[in-house]
């Protein structure tokens, strides 16, 4: 896939978001039983749209107009290059606990200090407690009301921990493992290389993300998962 210039950081035209299946009153299907019981991440071109180890200029801060009240959605850099997520993943990443499942990180990025930086000040916006007997339900989900979420810094999401640092993905998934007691065939893990295929030497189902984190590559990596565990869609 084309990477980024420095030059053209900011200036990306972010993939554009997939309609949310939590427009609906319930969570989509694809999230419930039986889903993997911990999601893992890459960042770099998988979560957000840059190598944080090159495109990215310290310090950080807060972009200008891009921060209200309960939530901050982008970071500027130095230079000031403007900084964000992929348009899903906020939701995505606020979403996934209803869903009871943990997500965590695993990056080999050469800027460790700077990406948890960038995850401190990037924020997931509040959402708003649905319920089932809405009208608005348009039926794609399986009747679990959402619970009203409070806006909360990206760093908070990760419930399983972070592994970020220059290290192969198998050690990454070890201390995950190691941590969190989670067995590797019951973790799911988004990537943007496929070399990062090995993870699945461990038992680990890895889906290959060419454009980012959206809604609809999250419901093809739980059903490739799902897949694999021998359950039907």
């Amino acid at each position: 896939m084309p990477k980024l210039t420095k030059r053209s950081a900011s200036q990306l035209n972010l993939n554009a978001a997939d309609p949310s299946p939590c427009s609906s009153s319930s969570l989509p299907q694809y999230l419930t039983a039986p889903a993997p019981k911990l999601i893992v991440f890459d960042l770099d071109y998988t979560l957000w749209p840059f190598w944080v180890d090159t495109h990215v200029t310290p310090p950080l801060k807060p972009a200008p107009n891009s921060t209200t009240s309960s939530s901050c959605s982008s970071a500027v850099d130095k230079y000031g290059e403007t900084y964000a997520f992929y348009d899903d993943v906020p939701a995505i990443l606020q979403t996934l606990p209803q869903a009871g499942i943990k997500t965590a990180v695993a990056s080999r990025t050469h800027a460790p200090a700077l990406a948890k930086t960038l995850l401190k000040i990037l924020q997931l916006p509040a959402q708003a407690a649905r319920d089932p007997s809405d009208n608005n339900n348009n039926g794609d989900g399986d009747g679990v009301k959402l619970k009203a979420v409070g806006a909360r810094k990206a760093i908070d999401a990760f419930d399983a921990g972070m592994e970020i640092y220059p290290s192969s993905k198998i050690k990454h998934f070890e201390a995950i493992h190691k941590r969190t007691g989670v067995r590797y065939e019951d973790m799911l893990f988004f990537d943007d290389e496929a070399r990062n295929r090995d993870t699945e030497s461990l038992g680990v189902t890895m889906w290959l993300v060419r454009d980012g984190v959206t809604w609809k590559e999250v419901e093809k990596g739980v059903e490739e998962w799902r897949r694999r565990r021998g359950h039907g869609n």
